[in-house]
């Protein structure tokens, strides 16, 4: 993003308010000439702040502001927006956590093994397609219904929002476990927190609110 000048923030705020404005009213509003203005209106044009008509004059490009709001956000890091993962032994039981995924309003589980290492990824169609095959739910673990390691999308903290969408739009899921890797073993992770679409979808909802404001 270009640093803009004194005078150039004072260009833009003047185009916000009055425009379409011509060069010729600009440079009178701030008691200068058009041709001392006239670089100033050509790095503003260029850089994509301000576009310009013949025979009527400047406008503020109010698509640039969104996007450099939207940059902003979208690369905010993941370990600043992730949410405490819900979590259950890969050794429960597929009614209990039927049972846990009610209670705290979510809609997948990451089971851990015995040393608290990501294990697997239980959703919701998951437990749903277990519980219409009429088992005996309090006997069947989610060991068996889980997603399993390497079949795991997973997220790392460093990784940007952008980053987390994008993966979340191809491999079709609605969150992601957000992990650091252990000791640099394969496929092995500590589980840190998680990243939903309404996590993303909150992202952008602040753009908007920032926009209205």
């Amino acid at each position: 993003m270009i640093k803009l000048t004194k005078r150039q923030d004072e260009i833009l705020e003047i185009v916000k308010r009055n425009g379409p404005i011509t060069g010729k009213e600009i440079a009178e509003k701030l008691s200068v000439s058009r041709a001392a203005l006239r670089p100033d209106l050509a790095i503003l044009t260029m850089s994509g702040n301000l576009d310009a008509r013949p025979r009527v004059g400047y406008f503020f490009n109010e698509k640039l502001g969104v996007k450099q709001q939207a940059e902003r956000y979208i690369h905010q890091k993941v370990a600043d927006f992730k949410a405490h993962p819900i979590v259950v032994e890969k050794s429960t039981s597929v009614y209990d956590a039927i049972v846990q995924l009610f209670l705290e309003d979510v809609g997948t589980l990451y089971a851990v093994d015995s040393e608290g290492h990501l294990a697997g990824v239980v959703s919701r169609k998951d437990l749903l397609r277990a519980a219409i095959g009429n088992r005996n739910l309090q006997e069947l673990p989610v060991s068996v219904i889980m997603t399993r390691m390497p079949n795991i999308i997973t997220i790392e903290p460093e990784a940007t929002l952008f980053d987390a969408a994008k993966k979340m739009i191809n491999y079709h899921v609605d969150s992601l476990p957000v992990v650091k890797e252990v000791d640099n073993q394969e496929n092995t992770y500590l589980l840190v927190g998680r990243i939903t679409k309404t996590t993303i979808t909150r992202a952008y909802l602040e753009i908007m609110e920032e926009k209205s404001d």
